[in-house]
């Protein structure tokens, strides 16, 4: 049975939810299977009673998001897939949180309510662990907030850091010097910092030590004061090494470890550090875990479906 509502927004807000070309208003139909005709400031949404509730509900959130700043298509995607996932969600709290940052995108925007989650627990925990599949931003969002407190000079330095760890794969048998040898593990951190700061200013910051991209295996004996500390593929970490990391803490300092516990490199015989530490460290104040799952995930629509089929294949029996 289908139903008629309307709503009124602000009319200065107006062409910011209808998007250019009104490109943010056919999503919205087409997505919610509503139909929506605009007069003035007003909204008239038709269709079944749940979609309508949702395109209100949607439309609410936006307009709110609007008087913060403009919307394009990736946010009201974003909003719709939060809309759709939880209809009580809270949209614009999501949307209007930003970290600030001086690259070649001039800020960066959670996309789920996990990603705000795990943002703010960045913000109000010295150590946070950001646990789940791959496309979850737990590494991306990790980097923002490292470069947002360097340039407000919360921290004086940035350390990057993964265990030189790669399905199987030693250095030792890969060509170069420990350099070269190294640069590979180090290449999705390089993408992320490079996506938020120029090359060359990274580069600068680099050269002078102020950001450090190095294996784990070089933290070893080292106190790390005033540095915002990314320890990213932490599922690659033995018992031993996680603790040798979380240890390295100093004075003024924060560290977010990242990754996911379904994809190990380790050899059978050891443990994951990161598996381990969740049962160590669970009752500790001031640590705080955030658990990312399928509905985080910010790539092609495909990877939650992958992403899906794997985790139902393992709960059948399967084996990988």
């Amino acid at each position: 049975m289908e139903i008629k509502k309307v709503i009124s927004v602000e009319e200065q807000v107006v062409p910011i939810i209808l998007g250019t070309n009104d490109d943010n208003l056919k999503l919205i139909k087409k997505r919610l299977d509503v139909k929506i005709s605009v007069r003035g400031s007003e909204f008239t949404i038709i269709g079944d009673y749940e979609n309508v509730e949702k395109t209100t509900k949607l439309l609410d959130h936006l307009k709110h998001v609007a008087f913060v700043r403009d919307l394009n298509i990736n946010d009201v995607r974003d909003a719709i897939n939060m809309i759709n996932s939880d209809k009580n969600e809270d949209v614009s709290a999501v949307l209007s949180d930003h970290i600030k940052v001086a690259g070649f995108i001039k800020s960066v925007v959670p996309k789920t309510k996990g990603q705000h989650e795990y943002i703010n627990a960045i913000r109000n925990y010295d150590i946070v662990f950001g646990i789940g599949p791959a496309g979850t931003g737990k590494t991306f969002l990790a980097m923002a907030m490292a470069i947002n407190l360097y340039l407000n000079k919360v921290v004086n330095r940035i350390i990057l850091t993964r265990p030189a760890v790669e399905a199987g794969e030693r250095l030792g048998f890969l060509p170069g010097d420990i350099e070269d040898k190294i640069t590979p593990y180090l290449r999705p951190l390089y993408d992320a910092l490079y996506s938020m700061l120029s090359i060359d200013k990274a580069a600068r910051l680099i050269e002078k030590g102020v950001i450090e991209l190095a294996p784990l295996a070089f933290m070893r004996g080292r106190t790390l004061n005033d540095s915002f500390i990314i320890l990213d593929e932490a599922q690659n970490t033995t018992v031993e090494q996680m603790k040798m990391f979380l240890t390295r803490l100093g004075f003024n300092s924060k560290a977010v470890i990242t990754g996911d516990i379904t994809q190990i490199d380790l050899p059978k015989e050891k443990q994951s550090g990161l598996v381990v530490v969740k049962k160590i460290l669970k009752d500790v104040k001031g640590i705080k875990f955030i658990e990312f799952s399928d509905k985080d995930v910010v790539r092609h629509p495909l990877v939650q479906k992958i992403i899906k089929a794997y985790e139902k294949y393992e709960v059948e029996g399967g084996k990988i």
